[in-house]
This record gives structure tokens, C-alpha cells and sequence, in this order.
């Protein structure tokens, strides 16, 4: 990472990869899975979207700032490495693989 950027997927485009801030990936990934249940039924986007911002450090994220254009992210790469399952359900609800 000698530019601060790291390759993330995206489930639903596979075979392509683009480039992110690497902090901000991190950090988010990391808050992300802490908050992530293990199992079904798991939690909606609103609900991880509320659930990161306390998690989250204020100097890459001040006031939750972008927060949730970082949970889309990390929520696809982490789908696409199989690390996290998505839920058929209405709404749709995320759990660890």
C-alpha cells in the first residue's frame, strides 16, 4: 500500500476491483465486523449503518462523515471474499460467513 490505497471487490460486478483509501477501508472493515452478528438473522444496511459510526475514529470519519458510502463498500468486498453472507429477506440482512 506505498499510495494509502488497497483493491476491494464488489460481489456484483466479480472479476473487477477498484481502489480505496486503505485507513478508511480498514478502519470501517474493522468496525464492521465487530458489529456484525455471527449468525442469522443478522442485521439490516440501516442497521449496520448506525450500529459502525460510534466505532468508527473521527479523524477519518468526522461526525460519521461518508460512513455510509464506506459500509456499501466494505459490506461487497466483504460478500465477494465470502466473509459475509446476505440474507434473502425483505429487507435484506447481513451475517458473518
Amino acid at each position: 500500500m506505498p499510495d494509502g490505497k488497497i483493491e476491494v471487490e464488489n460481489i456484483n460486478t466479480p472479476g473487477r476491483s477498484t481502489r480505496v483509501n486503505a485507513a478508511k477501508y480498514q478502519a470501517m472493515r474493522k468496525a464492521y465486523l465487530a458489529v456484525l452478528p455471527r449468525s442469522a438473522p443478522g442485521m439490516t444496511q440501516a442497521e449496520l449503518m448506525d450500529a459502525v459510526k460510534p466505532k468508527l475514529p473521527d479523524d477519518l470519519f468526522p461526525g460519521g462523515a461518508t460512513s455510509g458510502w464506506w459500509v456499501k463498500t466494505v459490506q461487497l468486498d466483504l460478500e465477494a471474499k465470502a466473509l459475509v453472507t446476505r440474507t434473502q429477506t425483505k429487507p435484506l440482512r447481513w451475517h458473518h460467513s
